[in-house]
């Protein structure tokens, strides 16, 4: 049975990985800040803060999946929280192989979570692969840092996994729950011009792609997780509001409310990319989801 440490474990993708995992009879233990943790789970505890990790956390592990990081979209963006957003995941990951230096029995791989938002908040209408130019933006920022703080794992031997996520489709929080609410209180709008291209993926083909990833050691570097089908924030809406038998009355909310309501955060709906799955295809990957209206069926209707 193989032993698989999660960072993060408690978000919403470590939540459903695990779930994932145990019914595929992995071990599966937890990074935490807190002791406690789902049945069936071991909880390990740290506190990046003051560089503490539980002793043992890397006995007989054989994979690290790292998705610890402050949510980008929670808080308004003061100078304090982009300064927690960058220190989040690049701290946590300076600490996590601090601490893998000092183990003997090292773990075979290291997944790391990135984002597509290492390229721009907004690249338009052009394909975008691994290879493309970076962004500038502030996100752009924490996502290189983010990478390059996970880069050193290498050198210790370990094989080293970057997925650049997209927009997460979970019933259970993230960017899905933020179109929806409005929608189901009848204040539903697509946002901005609406023509900005949204690179989602299912929350199950993510997991299901980290799984992957952990089961072929061939795998390694970096790759997009986003399904083959961008759609524009308009369609997005629309389609969300079809599912949910609601209708859309309101007209697009300009973007400058959007600015004067989020600041800079506004960047993250207001941009769009149009994002390729072509490497990790081409790799042996089949996603589940490809359509967004049998996407959104899934994980609405559960």
């Amino acid at each position: 049975m193989k032993k698989i440490l999660i960072s993060g474990g408690s978000g919403l993708v470590g939540t459903r990985l695990t779930q994932l995992l145990l019914l595929k009879n992995y071990q599966v233990c937890h990074l935490s800040r807190s002791s406690s943790g789902p049945t069936g789970v071991k909880v390990f505890v740290w506190d990046v803060d003051k560089g503490y990790i539980e002793s043992g956390t890397f006995d007989g592990v054989d994979a690290i999946v790292h998705l610890a990081g402050a949510g980008v979209a929670e808080k308004r963006w003061t100078e304090a929280r982009k300064q927690e957003i960058l220190d989040s995941r690049t701290k946590s990951s300076d600490l996590i192989i601090q601490e893998l230096e000092k183990t003997t029995m090292k773990p075979k791989a290291f997944i790391s979570a990135s984002a597509i938002g290492v390229y721009g908040f907004d690249t338009g209408e052009a394909w975008i692969n691994e290879n493309s130019k970076q962004g500038k933006d502030f996100l752009a920022q924490v996502t290189q840092a983010w990478e390059a703080h996970v880069e050193p794992v290498e050198a210790l031997g370990l094989r080293l996994l970057k997925f650049r996520i997209g927009v997460v489709l979970s019933k259970g929080g993230g960017a899905l729950e933020k179109i929806r609410k409005p929608i189901m209180l009848g204040a539903g709008a697509p946002l901005g011009t609406g023509k900005q291209l949204m690179s989602w993926i299912h929350i199950d083909d993510l997991c299901r792609l980290i799984i992957y990833g952990i089961e072929n050691q061939e795998l390694k570097g970096v790759f997009n997780a986003v399904a083959s089908t961008p759609e524009t924030n308009d369609d997005f809406t629309q389609t969300v509001a079809k599912i949910e038998k609601k209708p859309l009355i309101l007209p697009n909310v300009p973007a400058f409310a959007l600015k004067l309501l989020l600041g800079e955060m506004a960047n993250i709906v207001l941009g769009g990319n149009r994002v390729s799955n072509q490497k990790i295809r081409d790799a042996g990957f089949d996603f589940q989801f490809e359509d967004l209206e049998n996407a959104l069926l899934d994980v609405l209707k559960k």
